[in-house]
Parts: structure tokens; C-alpha cells; sequence
């Protein structure tokens, strides 16, 4: 089986410049755990996911090593809040891009996705981006195709 057979081609995606507001807002809007963004030719230069803007939310590793009383003030990330909806994702999409193409077989697909602990792979072909791909997709697939029917009936 493959990738093209199983794969969402109607694709909510994302430019760049995009704010981390409206981002979240096309996370939530179109029920998405992630997204690509693309340029102006619909070339994926990354991805940005929930993950992604959960993490801006909160200062980094080293930051928190060099003063641990940051996790702590919530009265200071609640005000961060206002800074951090404006900035543009461009600053916190992850850029390595893991793709298959729509002839990639699908469990090659799964297969990259447990790997690299990700839920979702665009589809490119030609460099454009022409789908994505997401673990329910497969799995779902797989369980119809390969599992559904051959359970023993209980006597």
C-alpha cells in the first residue's frame, strides 16, 4: 500500500510569518495536533505543531538552569503570554522536515514516524508539498485492511 492511497490532501497549512496566535487558532479551529508551514510556492520549510507553541510558553532549558525560579512565576508567563501570541512561528517551528513521497509504501511512512516521534509527515512530491500523512491515517488503514475480521468469535 501506498502513501498517496491513504493520505489527506486537503492540507491546513501555514506561511512563515503566521503568528503564534493564528496558528494556535488553526490548530484549534481545524482540530490539529500540527501543521506544515510552506513558502510561497507551497515548499514545506517546517512544521509547527501544539508541541511547538506549548514549549514558547515556557522558557528554555537553560534558562531555567541559570534561574529555576522562572517555571515558578506564572504571574510572569501569564504577562509573556501577550509577547509570545504576536511572535511569528518562523521562530519556533521545528525546520527538520521528515517527508515521504506519495509512492513511499506506507508502513516506510509508520515506520519514520515511530523513529522520530512524530504524528504527522508531509507528502511531497516535486518539492511541493501535495498531502500529509498522520499516524491515524496508517494506523487506521492497517487495523481495516490487515487486522478487521480476524479475530476469533468467542464460543
Amino acid at each position: 500500500m501506498k502513501v498517496r492511497e491513504v493520505m489527506i490532501t486537503s492540507v491546513v497549512t501555514v506561511m512563515p510569518r503566521t503568528t503564534y496566535e493564528d496558528a494556535a487558532f488553526l490548530l484549534n479551529k481545524n482540530h490539529l495536533s500540527g501543521m506544515p508551514v510552506v513558502d510561497g510556492e507551497n515548499k514545506v520549510i517546517g512544521v509547527i505543531s501544539e508541541k511547538d507553541l506549548f514549549r514558547a510558553l515556557y522558557p528554555l532549558y537553560e534558562e531555567y538552569v541559570l534561574e529555576p525560579h522562572a517555571y515558578c512565576n506564572q504571574e510572569q508567563r501569564e504577562d509573556d503570554i501577550e509577547a509570545i501570541r504576536k511572535q511569528p512561528i518562523e521562530n519556533l517551528m521545528s525546520r527538520k522536515v521528515i517527508s515521504v513521497g506519495p509512492d513511499d509504501p506506507v508502513l516506510h511512512a509508520g515506520g519514520l514516524m515511530l523513529a522520530h516521534n512524530i504524528h504527522r509527515l508531509p507528502v511531497i512530491k516535486d518539492e511541493k508539498l501535495v498531502g500529509i500523512v498522520t499516524r491515524e491515517d496508517i494506523y487506521g488503514t492497517i487495523l481495516k485492511k490487515h487486522l478487521s475480521g480476524n479475530t476469533k468469535k468467542e464460543e
